[in-house]
Order: C-alpha cells, then sequence, then structure tokens
C-alpha cells in the first residue's frame, strides 16, 4: 500500500464520498489507501474511489478469499444464520474509516426470519454523517454479503437515522484500530 500503481485497464469506481459511479481510464495513477472487505479505497488527482475486489486484476493485484467468510459459510451451512450474518457483516468497510461497520457500531437490528432451512433477513444501519453519499453503496454491500451464504434467500438492508450514530457506539475492538484507547 501506499505505492503508485498505474492502472493496467479501464475499472468501474465509485466516486467517494458522493457514491457517484465513475470511470478510473486506463493508465490512470493511483495509490491504494485502504484494502479491506473485498473492497479497495484508491487515492486519484481527482480524490478518492472505490474498487471492488473483481476489478483488483486493473491494479494488478489477485483478489484473496476472506477467511471470515469461510467460517460465516461454515456457520450457516450448520444453520447457525446469525453468526454466519454477524462475519459478513464485519466484512463490510467503510471506505474511509479502517473498521467494518459491525465494530463502527452502525448496524442497529439484524432480524433472521427462518423458514426451514432458508431465512429472510432484515438489517437496519445508520451512517457516521446523515450526507454520506456513500449510504446506499455500504447498504449493498452489506446485502451483497448476506447474499452470498448458503440459505439466505432474501436479504434487505435498510438505512436509519434513529437513534443519531455517535462514536460511543464504537466497540472497543474498533476503539484500538482507530487509536482511540
Amino acid at each position: 500500500m501506499h505505492e503508485e500503481i498505474i492502472l493496467s485497464r479501464d475499472v468501474d469506481a465509485i466516486q467517494i464520498p458522493s457514491g457517484d459511479n465513475i470511470t478510473l481510464p486506463a493508465g490512470s495513477r493511483v495509490m491504494i489507501t485502504q484494502a479491506l472487505g473485498g473492497t479497495y479505497t484508491v487515492a486519484t488527482n481527482t480524490g478518492l474511489a472505490r474498487i471492488h475486489a473483481e476489478h483488483a486484476d486493473a491494479l494488478g493485484i489477485v483478489a484473496e478469499i476472506n477467511k471470515s467468510h469461510s467460517a460465516a459459510t461454515e456457520a450457516a451451512k450448520k444453520g447457525d444464520f446469525e453468526n454466519a450474518i454477524w462475519e459478513q457483516l464485519k466484512l463490510v468497510y467503510d471506505p474511509e474509516i479502517p473498521v467494518n461497520i459491525v465494530d463502527l457500531g452502525l448496524v442497529y437490528d439484524c432480524k433472521i426470519i427462518k423458514d426451514g432451512d432458508e431465512a429472510d433477513v432484515e438489517v437496519k444501519m445508520t451512517l457516521t454523517a446523515p450526507g454520506c453519499g456513500m449510504g446506499p453503496t455500504i447498504a449493498a454491500d452489506a446485502q451483497s454479503k448476506i447474499l452470498m451464504l448458503d440459505g439466505i434467500r432474501d436479504a434487505r438492508v435498510d438505512i436509519v437515522w434513529d437513534p443519531v450514530w455517535t462514536q460511543d457506539m464504537i466497540s472497543e475492538e474498533g476503539r484500538m484500530k482507530l487509536g482511540m484507547i
């Protein structure tokens, strides 16, 4: 990280913090500032952008399978949807903060509706700031991570604003990662 990379091809990305879809052209110079949860935050000459792991090759990176996903997959296969879902949510990151949305205290509720060997999931989460344009992207990332699990039929992730998020909601582990402890 923190070394200049020249993109080998055009790359679909999301502008941070607006959440707008953009294309970073081949030959663009970028610097990876964060590589967590299957996404890469890169600094460009026009600001920050988020690149999904499926485009890691343009960065010259071979994307790795996350170990937490393997643990979550095993839990889901055993019917332990709750632990599996929470593990998957820990793979979702705000592109500007190196702490997952669970440890940031952004996930307020996770409801699992079981139907035999399958389940539907409803998650309520918030953001660190109401004006964050990345909200729909983060919520979609959470939804896709949940839907990766065997036995999950449907997942809905809603962004809510009550209660208002504060730094007091960050877990001890999150505080340690952010240097707050």
